[in-house]
């Protein structure tokens, strides 16, 4: 079955699409990838919405806008790569509070109408109801794609947000462990955008953290909180290291640059402090995301974690940005069929649901937008 996976993250820098094949046992093979930027103006509108007092006629306003937009992100991959039967499509999370609420914006009925195609969405809502945290939702996926019969590997996505999955040995889906660690681009991409004054959107090469100085003594502060002490399941968001964070770092009155440095050994620090315990440190630690292309990230993670054995997906044959926006096919073709696609041993649900909702295909054809 072909699926085209779509996601925006909480990075906020645009669009997704994947297009894959879905056979037999749960094999996957990227047919396509492809990423499209937010408009600038749109970007401005969802970080004025994502977790914070608004009104809600702008957020159903976005919400069909959004779904304009992966429609025809969407319509441009299939033209690229050919037709696809299903879309799984994430949406853009504008709130998130594991156990209680989520929101994700996108209408999938503008997404079907536009494609011709079925779309699944609002794939976080049904863990919630089971009594999740709503995420992560795509450790079962990274079961299915890095499982080892004899090694130890962890799954480590740095987007916005950081998390892991760590699949024991020869494990079953009920022995793998998955959480967020915290922040991965979040903070450090706020911090570049308010340096530059908007010229840059994130740390290009990790070139300004290497040109300034981490604050030990702030960077000690930072990993105080209790969040990184707490046991899995977890999961966090911008609602904890959003725009108020960044000021609370603002307070220390260092320089930008020494700022940047010091939000991106937070996020190199928070993630290997989360590998060791879990007790994953000697195995294999494969790194997909935004994260993955910053060599100030890597290297503090391989200097945190000098057992470890790190790589990217792309060494695994699954494109470092493409990862994501796979998952959400695959758990789209679970939703499909009937099956789970959640893991109660990564969100806490009492159980493992089926997650999402089908909205049927329309008739307009591919390209006509």
């Amino acid at each position: 079955m072909r699926i085209a996976g779509i996601m925006s993250g909480t990075s906020l820098d645009g669009i997704d699409v994947a297009i894959v094949e879905v056979t037999g046992r749960e094999r996957v093979r990227v047919i396509g990838f492809q990423s499209t930027a937010y408009p600038a103006a749109v970007r401005k509108e969802l970080l004025a919405v994502s977790n914070a007092a608004t009104e809600t006629g702008a957020i159903s306003r976005l919400h069909f806008e959004l779904g304009e937009l992966y429609a025809r992100a969407a319509n441009r991959a299939m033209r690229r790569f050919g037709r696809v039967e299903l879309i799984g499509c994430h949406g853009q999370t504008i709130f998130h509070q594991g156990r209680r609420n989520t929101l994700q914006i996108g209408e999938p009925a503008v997404i079907a109408e536009r494609t011709g195609v079925p779309v699944v969405a609002n794939f976080r809502a049904r863990d919630i109801a089971a009594g999740g945290e709503g995420a992560p939702l795509v450790p079962y996926v990274d079961y299915l794609l890095f499982r080892h019969s004899k090694r130890m590997r962890t799954s480590l996505n740095i987007g916005g947000i950081a998390n892991i999955t760590v699949i024991p040995a020869g494990a079953q889906p009920s022995g793998v462990m998955a959480f967020d660690t915290g922040p991965g681009n979040m903070v450090i991409d706020a911090l570049v955008r308010e340096h530059t004054r908007g010229k840059q959107n994130f740390d290009r090469g990790g070139r300004i953290a290497a040109s300034g100085r981490i604050d030990r003594r702030l960077l000690d502060v930072l990993l105080s909180d209790a969040y990184y002490r707490r046991d899995p399941p977890k999961s966090t968001g911008r609602e904890q290291y959003g725009a108020e964070f960044v000021e609370r770092m603002k307070h220390s009155k260092r320089p930008m640059r020494d700022l940047i440095a010091t939000a991106t050994a937070l996020t190199a620090a928070t993630i290997a402090t989360a590998v060791r315990k879990s007790g994953a440190v000697n195995g294999e630690l494969i790194v997909s995301g935004g994260g993955a292309h910053n060599p100030r990230i890597m290297a503090q993670l391989a200097g945190f974690l000098p057992e470890a054995a790190v790589a990217t997906s792309a060494d695994y044959g699954i494109d470092i940005d493409a990862k994501e926006a796979v998952a959400f096919a695959m758990l789209a073709h679970q939703t499909w069929r009937g099956r789970p696609g959640n893991l109660p041993s990564a969100t806490g649900a009492r159980r493992r649901v089926v997650l999402g909702s089908i909205t049927a295909g329309g008739t307009t054809a591919v390209g006509r937008r």
